[in-house]
């Protein structure tokens, strides 16, 4: 079966009274309560976005983390009752979306999480032509069939690009629309905009994926490369 999300967290009650209140407003959801469950849960059904608790009573979420973006790009949202900067700086650096602080609200975690679904949802499923393929349901990328070496940021920004292909995109819309932060400034896009080009490109040196427009921003230009 197929959910919006997946809520994995030991903590029973607040697990359970989340999942209840999403799908009162129409995100299915559903709930595992530990690593081993959240493995099973994966054999026969699927998210497109997982709510993830750091803590997993002896096991860790951040492990958890690690071993699914082997397999996959999904939108990860990390929930803790932890506030230290390092366990949000791990977090995003492993492969986390956002980093959200318990107790939290459910009307605001809503939101936020339908803000994920909309941002990934589209009526293509992929992108391929012939060496690159972008599968925005599996959240992987491909170049000549082999899997590329993305960030979850990293891949979240190919897929706006790819998404709107042959059209200049301002860095301002990308810094609204994919880190969702003005105040993002340009030296952190340059950096990984050449990491995606190294991960996609023939000759990152002289991108044919993702050009530059200088004075206005970047383009995805599609067609095999």
């Amino acid at each position: 079966m197929k959910y919006d999300c997946l809520i994995i967290d030991d903590e029973k009650l607040l697990a359970d009274s989340t999942a209840e209140y999403f799908n009162l407003f129409g995100v299915t959801a559903a709930v595992v309560y530990s690593v081993s469950e959240c493995r099973k849960f994966f054999e026969d059904n699927s998210a497109d976005l997982l709510l993830l608790d750091i803590n997993l009573r002896r096991e860790s979420g951040f492990d958890l983390c690690r071993e699914l973006r082997e397999k996959t790009q999904i939108p990860i949202l990390f929930i803790s009752a932890r506030s230290s900067d390092d366990d949000k700086i791990i977090a995003l650096n492993i492969g986390g979306d956002d980093y959200i602080q318990k107790p939290y609200s459910l009307g605001v975690l809503l939101a936020k999480v339908k803000a994920v679904l909309k941002r990934y949802g589209s009526t293509d499923t992929a992108y391929s032509d012939g060496w690159l393929t972008v599968d925005f349901n599996a959240r992987q990328a491909f170049v000549n069939g082999v899997p590329a070496k993305l960030t979850a940021l990293e891949f979240r920004l190919l897929t706006y690009l790819v998404k709107n292909e042959n059209r200049v995109v301002s860095k301002q819309e990308i810094f609204d629309n994919v880190w969702e932060d003005k105040f993002t400034g340009d030296g952190t896009l340059n950096v990984h905009i050449r990491k995606i080009r190294e991960a996609i490109e023939c000759d990152p040196s002289n991108p044919k994926y993702i050009v530059t427009v200088w004075g206005d921003g970047y383009k995805f230009v599609g067609g095999k490369q």
